[in-house]
C-alpha cells in the first residue's frame, strides 16, 4: 500500500470513528465491562495518544540522524517484518495488563475525542507528502517490530486504527448486552 492509499484509509477509518461517537454518551464512553477492560473511551484516548505520543512522534525522529541507539538503523523483528509483509496486525486481542502507564485515561467529554481524533488526521496529512523525501536507513526502535522507518511508522497508524475497530465491535456488543 501506498501512504497516499494508506492516508485515504486512515482517513476513512479515523472519520468512521468520529461517526460512531455519535451513538454514545458521556457514561456509555466511560463504561468499563470489567476491571480488565478499558472503556470505549480510553480506547479511543489509546488510539489518539498513540498516534500524536509515539507514532507521528517516531516519524519526526527519523528525521534526525542521531547517535542515539533507539535511532539508528535496525533491522524489523521477524514479529514487525510479517505484519508488514501482511499490511496489518492479526485479528487478535492483544492485551496487555492495567498500568500507570500504559492504561488510557477515561475522556472529559466527547469533544476532546473528536479534536483528538481531527488532530491525528491533520498531522497525517502534513506528514505523507514529505515521507517520499525521507531516508529509509533512519529507524527508530518499535518494541515489539523492531527498527521502522518514517515511511513504516506512518503506515503502522494506519494498520493499527484499523485493529482497534475489532475492538470497538467488541465493546459496542458489550454495552447492547448490558442494555438488556
Amino acid at each position: 500500500m501506498t501512504t497516499k492509499e494508506a492516508l485515504q484509509r486512515f482517513e476513512e477509518t479515523a472519520t468512521h470513528y468520529i461517526h460512531e461517537l455519535d451513538q454514545f454518551s458521556l457514561e456509555q464512553l466511560r463504561d468499563k465491562q470489567s476491571d480488565n477492560e478499558w472503556s470505549i473511551g480510553q480506547m479511543f484516548q489509546h488510539l489518539i495518544r498513540s498516534a500524536l505520543d509515539m507514532q507521528l512522534r517516531n516519524i519526526d525522529q527519523s528525521l534526525i540522524p542521531s547517535q542515539d541507539p533507539l535511532i539508528s538503523p535496525t533491522e524489523k523483528t521477524e514479529v514487525g517484518a510479517a505484519i508488514f509483509a501482511q499490511g496489518s496486525f492479526p485479528p487478535i486481542r492483544i492485551h496487555v495488563p492495567p498500568s500507570p502507564q500504559y492504561t488510557p485515561e477515561q475522556p472529559e467529554n466527547k469533544e476532546q475525542l473528536i479534536q483528538g481524533l481531527q488532530t491525528v488526521i491533520q498531522r497525517m496529512k502534513e506528514i505523507e507528502p514529505a515521507l517520499e523525501k525521507m531516508s529509509k536507513q533512519n529507524t527508530v526502535s518499535h518494541p515489539r517490530f523492531g527498527g521502522l522507518c518514517a515511511e513504516e511508522w506512518f503506515l503502522l497508524v494506519e494498520m493499527h486504527y484499523r485493529h482497534h475497530l475489532l475492538q470497538l465491535d467488541r465493546l459496542k456488543k458489550g454495552l447492547l448486552r448490558e442494555a438488556t
